[in-house]
């Protein structure tokens, strides 16, 4: 038993040193105001690579590279929007979770919109095909004993 757990403890090791140097060196701020920008544009930016991770959560390359910029930049004293200006103008509207509503964008923006009224019309459609349907004139005496011979499998029932 014991040896086992040295052998789990020896397996793990790797596990455990590999996510301390994910996480890597505390950053350093001038003040707080710098540290809150910072960490409000790392999980606002998207990771490119990742497509569905912002930088913060992102270890790719390219999100490390991202990360740093944004420090850089942020430790300059730039403002978040000329951050995420020079990130847009270097990876495109994509970096950006919530991208601004513009003309490239509006499609992005109205499809929720757009599934919706689809949607709706579609419901439509079905009720409005049921109601028709159940207005149907009702089957006479001899198509009911058509199609119940029909059903039975009597030959007789056949239409000529």
């Amino acid at each position: 038993m014991q040896r086992m757990i040295w052998l789990l403890l020896v397996w793990l090791l790797p596990a455990g040193l590999a996510m301390a140097l994910a996480i890597g060196q505390p950053l350093e701020f001038g003040s707080a105001a710098q540290q809150r920008q910072y960490d409000t544009l790392v999980r606002e930016l998207r990771c490119t690579v990742c497509q569905s991770e912002t930088i913060h959560e992102s270890n790719a390359e390219l999100a490390a590279d991202m990360r740093r910029r944004v420090y850089d930049m942020t430790l300059a004293g730039h403002d978040a929007e000329a951050i995420v200006e020079f990130l847009v103008q270097r990876y495109g509207d994509y970096v950006r979770y919530r991208p601004a509503l513009q003309a490239n964008t509006a499609l992005l923006w109205a499809s929720p919109f757009l599934l919706l009224l689809g949607g709706g019309l579609i419901w439509w459609r079905i009720v409005a095909g049921r109601r028709r349907m159940a207005q149907c004139p009702e089957f006479s005496a001899r198509e009911r004993a058509m199609l119940d011979r029909l059903r039975h499998g009597d030959d007789a029932g056949r239409l000529r």
